[in-house]
């Protein structure tokens, strides 16, 4: 039995609220690098993405950031080259933030970069962090016991955050 703790339209709700603080946030901007982990948080990115569009007349940039999540000393990697995202304000997105290790090694890769704003985004914060890193724009925040895990699902016709 799968403890469901966001459901499609509650996501829905949530990643329209992150991209309209993402608005906000970059509103003197003419473009913005949404950083999305690889798998999830680049879903998610691109679920931001397609509600920044529909509100504002930002040029969304999207990028993949590849990162060993069992290994993230590992080299990281953009499918962006770095002349692409250098002096734009960028958000690095993810769609869960357990501990931060993947989070702190995302931002490390992207302090080698001039930016000209850098900002965080998750779907849930779980507040148990090994590393200071705070997610500036947030779904649901939601303290649990260390052995429970969060998952998120990105399906094609469904979509939906559980606790296992």
């Amino acid at each position: 039995m799968k403890n469901i703790i966001l459901t499609q339209s509650e996501i829905q709700h949530k990643t329209k609220r992150i991209a309209y603080q993402i608005y906000e946030t970059f509103v003197d901007e003419n473009e913005v690098v949404l950083a999305g982990i690889a798998n999830s948080g680049y879903i998610f990115a691109q679920k931001i993405a397609r509600e920044l569009a529909e509100i504002s007349d930002l040029k969304v940039i999207l990028c993949e950031v590849r990162i060993n999540k069992n290994n993230p000393q590992d080299e990281i990697t953009t499918s962006l080259e770095v002349s692409e995202y250098q002096n734009k304000g960028l958000v690095l997105i993810d769609d869960v933030l357990n501990s931060g290790t993947t989070l702190i090694y995302g931002v490390k890769h992207f302090l080698d970069v001039p930016l000209k704003k850098f900002k965080t985004a998750v779907l849930v914060d779980r507040n148990h962090k090994k590393y200071p890193v705070k997610a500036d724009f947030k779904g649901i925040s939601l303290s649990t016991s260390l052995l429970e895990h969060i998952q998120v699902v990105f399906e094609e016709n469904d979509e939906y955050a559980y606790l296992s």
